[in-house]
């Protein structure tokens, strides 16, 4: 891959020390917007999630794990040995000429390498550094070694997720990760807009245990306001009804009405009292819910899902299906909006990758959103080129 010259961030170099997910998401997105980002592996065996599966695709003596895919395209891949002194010398070269150093380590183990931040900012002021941890690099517990499910349940998720109290599920993707390096991209942007005032970069921190707590939105100010301990109960909302999930003839939809005026619009649709007992006002459908599900599962007893979700579009309710992931990936609205795009990969040839979720726009409307995506790197990939620039750089 040719460095980027395409997106808001066509200037920007980042230099990936990260692995897993968590960096790895947040390296993607800087380069899903045109940074170059370069993927620093382990010879051998490379990022840990090379080796995570099944399912691996291609030749098996060149077998690619579709967890890495997920999580690195757009990237150039060299290996470094990072306890080698001519590895370590290759990397600090890069990190003279980066904006952006991402790692995800355990606190210290970059002290321990000769690699510590603070060196790394004393040889370039302007370098800005996202450090991804699982729980904070400090605190009574700074340091400990975080994974998504771990943290998942540590951080609450896990008590609000589930069919009930009794049934803690996570949820469905490494949701904590993946807002860590959504959260970790975040930073990065506001970091280096402030290096354009300061000419020096920052530190920017965050945590798989931060990130879950940054969204715990309402379930979070239900217990630090009003004292109340948010619990699962499974596809129901717990301040707003009737919003979920309810049974028809031949399966399940779901509905979301956040107003009075569309619980009024479905009730005159369906042929329901909107004034009936304990049912007037959302507060007395949220105390009431389980007489409220059996009134609206009534309701649509006698009616197909396709016919029932047509029947809610003309009411003008808002409502929807649960699609399984191949039929979202076969969804028109899935494609039109830039949510599948193919690469050419070094091995496996011409795959199809879920996009990036970003759209630009130019004054005019004129769509200016970056089409010319690199495949995720084998390792190594591009270790040879990424020197032989480092060297004529240097001359």
């Amino acid at each position: 891959m040719d460095q980027q010259s395409t997106g808001p961030l066509a200037d920007v170099l980042v230099v990936d020390l990260s692995r897993a997910l968590a960096g790895p998401h947040a390296t993607m997105m800087l380069g899903d917007l045109g940074a170059r980002v370069l993927k620093v592996e382990s010879p051998g065996t490379g990022d840990d999630t090379r080796g995570w599966g099944p399912p691996f695709v291609g030749e098996a003596d060149e077998r690619q794990s579709t967890y890495f895919l997920s999580a690195n395209r757009n990237k150039e891949s060299i290996a470094l040995d990072l306890k080698d002194e001519a590895d370590r010398e290759v990397l600090l070269r890069l990190v003279d000429r980066a904006d952006v150093l991402v790692e995800n380590f355990r606190t210290g183990v970059l002290e321990r390498l000769g690699l510590g931040i603070e060196s790394l900012q004393e040889r370039n002021p302007r370098l800005v550094v996202l450090s991804i941890t699982g729980f904070g690099h400090d605190g009574p517990e700074g340091g400990r070694a975080g994974y998504d499910q771990i943290a998942q349940g540590e951080a609450g998720l896990m008590s609000l997720t589930g069919s009930g109290p009794e049934d803690p599920q996570r949820v469905g993707t490494p949701i904590a990760d993946l807002l860590s390096g959504m959260y970790g991209a975040y930073g990065v942007l506001a970091a280096l807009n402030e290096r354009h005032r300061t000419g020096r970069g920052t530190v920017v921190r965050t945590s798989l245990l931060a990130s879950v707590v940054g969204v715990h939105a309402f379930q979070g100010t239900r217990w630090t306001v009003a004292g109340e301990v948010g619990r699962a109960q499974g596809n129901h909302h717990p301040s707003i009804a009737p919003y979920g999930l309810f049974r028809c003839r031949d399966g399940s939809v779901q509905i979301a009405l956040g107003s009075e005026g569309l619980w009024r619009r479905f009730c005159e649709g369906f042929g329901l009292d909107p004034e009936g007992e304990g049912l007037a006002t959302n507060a007395e459908r949220v105390g009431a819910r389980e007489r409220l599900i059996e009134v609206v599962e009534a309701a649509f007893a006698d009616w197909d899902s396709e016919a029932l979700l047509a029947r809610l579009a003309e009411v003008g309710v808002p409502a929807g299906k649960v699609r399984t992931l191949d039929e979202v990936y076969a969804w028109d609205q899935t494609r039109s909006q830039g949510l599948l795009v193919d690469v050419e990969h070094s091995t496996l040839g011409t795959v199809t990758l879920p996009g990036p979720p970003l759209r630009f726009f130019a004054a005019g409307g004129e769509e200016v959103t970056r089409r010319d995506h690199g495949a995720p790197p084998v390792l190594d990939e591009h270790g040879g080129a990424i020197r032989a620039w480092l060297q004529d750089d240097h001359g």
